[in-house]
Order: structure tokens, then sequence, then C-alpha cells
């Protein structure tokens, strides 16, 4: 369930989006560095999780389920969902910065691009993958998870988003500069097409 939304604007959402392992956080981070001269155009979504703020990953607001389900209450999210026990949010102030013509980038979830869509008028998918292999050989690598819950991760299943017409796929099964690159141009190439 999200808010209601402005129809205009001129800004796009590009929503990152992948398997746990892919690479996401380190792909997203190695592309705002190289657009990081282009801070006015475009902007990594800061989201809101019920996660301790030391807990590694992304730069994100820390927050107890309590305040979280407060907030969602309220309508203090433009997108919400839950997944692996914690709670993730898309603040609604993304709304008045698309309105300004920003090109915005947000870590989201397969289970949850029908929401997105419903929330922002323009919305862009990025599929970031990587091998079964690199997969499991990064949440090993990473010690976030027991062995039990990488299994269980590993043979979740998820939305089959391979039709999606507004789809852009990454593999970064290998060097973090060729996925990471391939993900600054499209970011770029978007902004561009936004301010033109």
């Amino acid at each position: 369930m999200t808010p209601d939304h402005p129809t205009g604007g001129t800004g796009a959402m590009i929503v990152v989006v992948g398997p746990s392992g892919a690479g996401k956080d380190s792909v997203i981070d190695y592309a705002m560095a190289r657009l990081k001269a282009r801070s006015a155009e475009v902007e990594l979504v800061r989201r809101v999780i019920t996660r301790a703020q030391d807990a590694g990953g992304e730069d994100h607001e820390a927050i107890s389920p309590e305040d979280f389900r407060a907030r969602a209450e309220q309508g203090a999210f433009a997108v919400h969902w839950e997944a692996h026990g914690l709670h993730y949010g898309i603040p609604v102030a993304c709304h008045a910065k698309l309105e300004e013509g920003r090109t915005l980038v947000a870590n989201g979830s397969r289970a949850v691009l029908d929401s997105f869509r419903d929330a922002f008028p323009r919305v862009a998918v990025v599929n970031i993958v990587a091998s079964p292999e690199v997969i499991a050989a990064r949440l090993i690598a990473r010690a976030r998870e027991s062995e039990a819950e990488i299994r269980r991760r590993l043979a979740r299943q998820v939305p089959d988003i391979d039709g999606d017409p507004h789809l852009t796929t990454i593999d970064n099964s290998g060097p973090l500069e060729e996925a990471g690159e391939r993900f600054a141009a499209f970011v770029l190439s978007l902004a561009k097409a936004e301010a033109s």
C-alpha cells in the first residue's frame, strides 16, 4: 500500500534489484562515486531500515520496528516492505525530488516492483545478477548469516522479472569495475534524457 503521489514531474526513479550476494550495494556505490560531480542531477535514496547503523552494507537510517510501523501508518514512506526479518522504507520525500527533475537511485526488491510503479510516475529497473557460485561465495564471505540461512536464501523463489520491458540486466560476476561502469553509464544516460 502506497500513499497518493504526484502525477507530473520529470525525474525518474531507478530501482536496483537482484539476489542477495549479487553485489547491488557495491555496484551502486561504485556508480555513485563516479557520478559525484553530477550530484545536482542524480541522488541515492537513503533508505529507512530496521537494522543497526553499524551492521554493514549501505548508509541507511536505522530505526526500531515499532517506530517503523508508526511511520508507515503516518504515510512517511512512498514504498515499504519486509524481507529477511527486516523492514525497508523509501521516504515519501522522494516525490518532491522527482518533481524537481532529479534522477533517484534506490536499492529495492523484486517483490515490490509493482508498489514502486504505483508510487512513482517514472520507474526504470536495473537487475544486478551474478553466477550462483559467485553469489554463494559472497554470502559466505560477508558472514552475516549461518550456513542454513544462506542455503534458504539461495533456494528462495523470487518473482521472474525477465519479461519487464523497462528492465536492464547487469552481470556482476566479474570485476566490479565492469558492472559499476555499466550502471554509471545507464544512470547518466537516463539523467541526460530527463534533462533534455
